[in-house]
């Protein structure tokens, strides 16, 4: 465990991953600290790349696909192609896995015409590329707004009842977005925690209106709220992901019950070569292989597992709008 961090840190985030935007007094009440201590402490936590919490906007309540693509590139171009793809404003994470020589990253394209003039003119045209493999996200069974510091948290199912908000309604129909929308957006991307007097100051609207805004938008399942963490916080620093075959009469089973286990971040269907993907966070080599010996071993249905271990990453989550 990295020395840097104790149990309170991880509380904290716990209590943050519950409720992203609760108020400091609110936590130290349920940590049994004071405000100017989890203030402090999470001030540290921001500062230093530990902990981010950011505002995500959900592309496909507007009717976007999301992608995962592996783009292989030869040993001398694949940096120069994975920061081209950093600064896309399309793409919410880049890394780099398999020896750098293979790029993977998650992006999403508005429609059909931007799907394909991506995947099948842009990129296979772009030189030193060697291949492009796509997989559309058809379902997710994890992820989003389901956060593995869920899995990970230290506080007891009481601290976790005080802290849980009221759940929202769920408005159903077409979402749209404003001007104001976007700045409110924008602004909480950058800082998740972005106080209502400020978030007013940035839209030109009144508290009252930042506040009801930002509900609406969430229960319009636009907005949800997500981080940026240092896994060695927890003691986990090698991320990899997975591709791996099922049968498709068990898919959905097996995404579930994949979903469910403390390692996996994230896990969703897909189209392509295989139909299942997943990123796993552990502590360490032995750490993950006994992962895939035994919890992925477990699941019958899986019919090949290809890993792909993370050893660059370019960009971290981010938000476009």
């Amino acid at each position: 465990m990295d020395s840097d961090y104790d149990d309170l840190d991880r509380q904290l985030v716990h209590a943050l991953q519950v409720d992203p935007r609760a108020p400091f007094s609110a936590i130290a009440e349920v940590l049994g600290v004071s405000d100017r201590t989890v203030a402090r402490r999470y001030a540290r936590l921001r500062s230093t790349g530990a902990v981010r919490v950011f505002g995500s906007v959900n592309e496909t309540a507007f009717g976007a696909v999301q992608w995962f693509l592996r783009v292989r590139c030869a040993p001398t171009a694949s940096s120069a192609v994975a920061e081209a793809l950093a600064r896309r404003p399309d793409t919410a994470w880049v890394s780099l896995t398999s020896g750098g020589t293979e790029i993977a990253c998650r992006l999403s394209t508005k429609n059909e015409a931007d799907s394909e003039a991506l995947l099948l003119a842009k990129l296979p045209r772009t030189p030193r590329v060697e291949g492009v493999t796509a997989h559309s996200v058809l379902h997710a069974f994890y992820g989003g707004s389901d956060n593995m510091v869920a899995k990970l948290g230290t506080l007891d199912d009481a601290a976790v009842a005080r802290l849980r908000p009221p759940p929202l309604p769920r408005r159903p129909g077409p979402a749209t977005l404003d001007d104001g929308d976007r700045a409110l957006l924008a602004a909480l991307a950058a800082d998740g925690r972005t106080g209502f007097e400020q978030l007013a100051a940035e839209t030109g609207w009144s508290p009252t209106t930042v506040r009801r805004r930002m509900a609406e938008l969430r229960e319009r399942d636009v907005l949800y709220f997500d981080f940026d963490l240092d896994w060695r916080l927890y003691g986990k620093g090698i991320r990899t992901l997975l591709w791996l075959s099922v049968a498709p009469s068990a898919l959905e089973e097996t995404g579930t019950a994949l979903a469910a286990h403390p390692e996996i971040a994230y896990a969703a269907a897909t189209t392509g070569p295989t139909n299942l993907y997943a990123t796993v966070v552990c502590a360490s080599q032995h750490e993950l292989y006994r992962y895939l010996t035994t919890s992925i071993a477990a699941l019958p249905a899986i019919t090949h597992v290809e890993t792909a271990p993370v050893i660059k990453t370019v960009k971290q989550a981010a938000n476009r709008l």
